[in-house]
C-alpha cells in the first residue's frame, strides 16, 4: 500500500504534487519522494518521514519543471531504509524515473533474469526498482525514435514478465508521462484532466481524491492491463496492453486503505462503507435479535461510516467514545508488535461518560493482528463498560496479502486457524461479530454493479494471479515477520546517477 501521483502541466508542478501527496499520506507514512523533469534533467528529493517533514522550502524551490511524479511509502517487507524510498531512476535507456504501488510476486526470478540476460544490476531489495528495470529494458528494445505504440509494446512485454498487483507512473526523458496497471487491476490508479488557458493538463494518481484537491476532473480508472501515455505536447494515448484481462480489484481498499471521499473503479468508498454497516446490522438482526446493545461506538477513523449506519439500522444510539490523537500514525502499518501496542494508548483516549454502566458495541473496519482491538476493549472496560461487544465491518483476516499490503504472515494473524469464538476470547470481547464475505462483496457491488469479482485473498486465501503456492508463502513468512521488519535494512547502497540532481 503506497500512494503514487504523476502530473503533466504547463507550469511548475512541485506544489500540486506536494498537495496530492499530502492527501495520499494515509497510504504510506514511512517515506516520501518527488522527482521533477526540467530541460532534460531529473530533480529528486526523497527521504524517510511524512510529506511535511521531507519537503522544505529549499527543496521545493529547486524541484522545477512542469512534469513530475511523487510517492508516499510504507514498506511491505523487511527494510525501511532511505535507499528504498521512491522515485527510482535509471539512466539507460533515455533516462526513466518511476513510482510504484503494489508488489511483484515473481521479483526474485526477475532479478536473476535482469542480471543474467538483460545485464542490469538491481541495487536495493525493492521490487519497484525491479519493475523499473524491466520496463526500461523492454522500452530500450524499441530503439531511439519512439512514440506511443512503442511505449505500449514495451508495456505489453512488462505484463508478460511481471506477476502480481501493481500500478506505476513513470517519466521518460524527452517523451512524457507513462502509467500502467496490472492485468487484474488489483491496485488502484485513476487519471484526470484540467483545462487551462494554455491547454489541457493531466494528473494520474492512486485515488481520485488527489485529483479533486488539485481541481482535475476524473476521467476514469485505468483498466486492467491498460497503459496511458501523455507526450510533451500533452496528447493523451491509451491502450489495453494485455489479452484476457479481468478486473479483480483489492476489496480491502474499500474496507480500510482508501479515503472515504475517493471513488475507485466506479464505486464511491464512502457509499461502500455505508453498506458494510447496513449488512452488518442485518446480520445482527438475523443472528442476535435479542441483543442488549446500549450504544454503538466506532474506533476512529475508518469505521465511522459503517458504525453510524449499523447503529441507525439497529435503532441503537451512536456515540463517539474515543478521541484520537491525529499526530500518531496508523498502527496497522507500524513495524513491530511492541510499537503497535504502545501506539494504541497514545493514539486513542476513552471518554468515560459514554461507557459508564453501558453494554457497548465497538465497531472497527477489520481485525488483523488483534493487538489494537484487544487494547481498546481493555480501555472500554477501564472506562466503566458493563459489557464490551466487538463488530468487524470485514470478515476474518486469515491469510497474508501478497499484492502490496503489509498483512503479516499467517501465524501473526489472529484470525488464522481460529474460530470466531476463539478470536473473541483472545481479544477479550463478550461477543464478536464478523461481516460475511458475500455481504462485503455485495456492499461494493450495490454501489457499482459492474464490479463482479474482487481480490479477497486475505479473507479466503484465493490469490487471483494463480501463481502463489505454499513455497512462496513460506518465503514470504521469513521476509515479513516482525523480527525482519525491525531490521533497518542498513546494507542497502544508494547509487545516484549523474543525470539526477538530488535536492538536499
Amino acid at each position: 500500500m503506497c500512494g503514487i501521483v504523476g502530473l503533466m502541466a504547463h507550469s511548475m508542478v512541485n506544489q500540486a504534487l506536494y498537495d496530492a501527496l499530502t492527501v495520499l499520506q494515509h497510504r504510506g507514512q514511512d517515506a516520501a519522494g518527488m522527482m521533477t523533469w526540467h530541460h532534460g534533467r531529473f530533480l529528486l528529493r526523497k527521504s524517510n518521514g511524512l510529506v511535511r517533514d521531507v519537503f522544505h522550502t529549499r527543496h521545493m524551490k529547486r524541484l522545477q519543471g512542469n512534469l513530475g511524479i511523487g510517492h508516499v511509502r510504507y514498506p511491505t517487507a523487511g527494510s525501511s531504509s532511505e535507499a528504498e524510498s521512491q522515485p527510482f531512476y535509471v539512466n539507460s535507456p533515455y533516462g526513466i524515473a518511476l513510482v510504484h504501488n503494489g508488489n511483484l510476486t515473481n521479483s526474485e526470478q526477475l532479478v536473476k533474469e535482469l542480471f543474467t540476460a538483460d545485464l542490469r544490476h538491481i541495487n536495493t531489495s525493492s521490487d519497484s526498482e525491479v519493475l523499473l528495470n524491466v520496463f526500461a529494458h523492454e522500452l530500450g528494445k524499441q530503439g531511439m525514435q519512439i512514440g506511443a505504440e512503442d511505449i505500449f509494446d514495451a508495456v505489453r512485454r512488462v505484463h508478460r514478465r511481471c506477476k502480481g498487483g501493481y500500478a506505476a507512473v513513470a517519466i521518460v526523458n524527452g517523451l512524457g508521462l507513462v502509467a500502467f496497471r496490472d492485468p487484474n487491476g488489483i491496485r488502484p490508479v485513476v487519471f484526470g484532466k484540467r483545462e487551462t488557458a494554455d491547454g489541457p493538463e493531466y494528473m494520474i494518481a492512486s485515488e481520485s481524491v488527489a485529483l479533486d484537491v488539485a481541481g482535475f476532473e476524473l476521467i476514469r480508472d485505468l483498466e486492467p492491463g491498460e497503459a496511458v501515455f501523455i507526450d510533451l505536447e500533452r496528447n493523451l494515448y491509451t491502450q489495453r496492453c494485455v489479452e484476457n484481462a479481468r478486473l479483480t480489484p483489492c476489496i480491502f481498499e474499500y474496507v480500510y486503505l482508501a479515503r472515504p471521499d475517493s471513488t475507485l473503479d466506479g464505486a464511491n468508498v464512502y457509499w461502500t462503507r455505508m453498506r458494510m454497516g447496513q449488512k452488518l446490522a442485518d446480520k445482527i438482526k438475523r443472528e442476535w435479535a435479542d441483543h442488549d446493545i446500549d450504544v454503538v461506538i466506532p474506533i476512529p477513523d475508518t469505521s465511522r461510516t459503517a458504525a453510524l449506519e449499523l447503529a441507525q439500522h439497529l435503532g441503537v444510539t451512536y456515540r463517539e467514545g474515543f478521541t484520537k490523537n491525529r499526530y500518531i500514525g496508523r498502527t496497522f502499518i507500524m513495524p513491530g508488535q511492541t510499537q503497535r501496542k504502545k501506539s494504541v494508548r497514545q493514539k486513542l483516549n476513552a471518554n468515560d461518560i459514554e461507557f459508564q454502566d453501558k453494554n457497548v458495541l465497538l465497531v472497527d473496519d477489520s481485525i488483523v493482528r488483534g493487538t489494537t482491538c484487544n487494547e481498546i476493549i481493555q480501555m472500554a472496560r477501564e472506562a466503566g463498560a458493563k459489557k464490551v461487544y466487538f463488530a468487524s465491518a470485514a470478515p476474518a483476516v486469515r491469510y497474508p496479502n501478497v499484492y502490496g499490503i503489509d498483512m503479516p504472515v499467517a501465524l501473526e494473524l489472529i484470525g488464522h486457524d481460529r474460530s470466531d469464538a476463539e478470536v473473541g476470547k483472545l481479544i477479550g470481547a463478550d461477543k464478536l461479530i464478523y461481516q460475511d464475505l458475500e455481504d462485503l462483496k455485495q456492499a461494493c457491488q450495490e454501489v457499482n454493479p459492474a464490479l463482479t469479482e474482487f481480490d479477497c485473498s486475505v479473507f479466503d486465501g484465493r490469490y487471483v494471479t494463480g501463481d502463489i503456492d505454499a513455497d512462496y508463502l513460506a518465503r514470504l513468512e521469513v521476509a515479513r515477520n516482525d523480527a525482519a521488519k525491525c531490521d533497518d535494512g542498513g546494507n542497502s547502497v544508494v547509487d545516484m546517477h549523474n543525470d539526477v540532481e538530488e535536492v538536499d
